[in-house]
């Protein structure tokens, strides 16, 4: 026998981390939404997924280009990813607003956000309507990083990287290092 108490279906896997997708429309136009709806689903290849509404601009551009970058944001980045979530590409220039620098991808055209540190180049494969959001399946096609603030193999030195999650509507950190495995 336990103690809990059964809830209504729900999306309470938490926390999320948060992301920083970049496109570009087929007119040049560049957006950023901000998404903690992504994961990982496939190593070999490496695939990617991201969950996002249909009515939000990201939306379509990617649906007409089939492809995006997948950002990590810091802690330093907290305004611009609320920016980012919170204003549609539609009537703004998320790049300029937020200070973000787009940089040329190196095997797509949508631009990775030079302040990231570290960016995930992708190609969508799939696309699933789930209910309110649509998920997009890519396969990771380059994956660059800050050499500086990042060893060999691509991991974020100790220190060098303070990722973002979204827990119960809220934004925090990841805190304190547990140990290894």
């Amino acid at each position: 026998m336990t103690n809990k108490r059964i809830l209504e279906p729900a999306t309470t896997l938490r926390p999320l981390p948060v992301v920083l997708l970049s496109c570009r429309d087929t007119n040049g136009e560049n957006n950023i939404i901000t998404l903690a709806y992504a994961g990982i689903m496939c190593a070999r290849p490496p695939v990617v997924t991201v969950g996002i509404r249909p009515a939000t601009h990201s939306h379509g551009i990617i649906c007409r280009t089939r492809e995006f970058v997948i950002n990590l944001p810091g802690e330093e980045h907290l305004e611009a990813i609320q920016l980012c979530g919170t204003k549609s590409g539609r009537q703004l220039d998320k790049f300029a607003a937020s200070g973000f620098t787009p940089v040329e991808a190196s095997r797509i055209k949508a631009p990775l956000i030079a302040e990231c540190i570290i960016s995930f180049e992708c190609t969508v494969r799939h696309v699933i309507g789930a209910g309110s959001h649509d998920v997009f399946m890519a396969e990771v096609l380059a994956v660059q990083v800050d050499q500086e603030r990042c060893d060999e193999r691509g991991w974020p030195l100790s220190g060098e990287h303070r990722p973002v999650m979204l827990n119960l509507g809220g934004y925090y950190g990841l805190g304190e290092s547990l140990g290894s495995r």
